[in-house]
């Protein structure tokens, strides 16, 4: 299943400038979600990190894969119109820098989901190259 940003937007609530996913190119309801990120010259955060050698925060990749994870959990009919917060990050590691002009492919595998908790291991590649992974735990409210 493919979903353009106008879909993405009806299942998570994020909007410009957080909502750091342009498309989700595979989805499977409660298991996983493959998302892309196309990464921009003309991203106001690269005015500042860093002037003359923009790069992508890291943090903004891991939220980038939380997104994508969202899309995977909130696609469930019992997490419908809910939010999917942050429970924790363990085990980021950052691999690769990110620059304008990549392309992010993020996938994101739900291991468990108990109640209103998912845990989840997510990459994020760059060109085939790892840029950053972690183990991701939602909470849904």
């Amino acid at each position: 299943m493919v979903l353009d940003v106008t879909e993405i937007q009806k299942i998570i609530p994020h909007r410009y400038p957080m909502l750091l996913i342009d498309r989700v190119e595979e989805l499977e309801v409660g298991k996983r979600a493959v998302a892309i990120r196309n990464v921009t010259a003309h991203e106001q955060v690269f005015n500042g990190h860093f002037p003359g050698n923009p790069v992508l925060p890291g943090v903004l990749i891991v939220e980038a894969m939380a997104q994508t994870g969202a899309v995977a959990l909130l696609s469930m009919d019992e997490f419908k119109g809910k939010t999917a917060y942050f429970g924790g990050i363990k085990q980021a590691k950052f691999r690769k820098v990110v620059r304008p002009g990549d392309t992010l492919r993020i996938e994101v595998t739900l291991e468990k989901i108990r109640n209103n908790v998912g845990l989840g291991k997510a990459i994020a590649m760059v060109a085939g190259q790892k840029a950053c992974t972690a183990e991701l735990t939602f909470m849904i409210g």
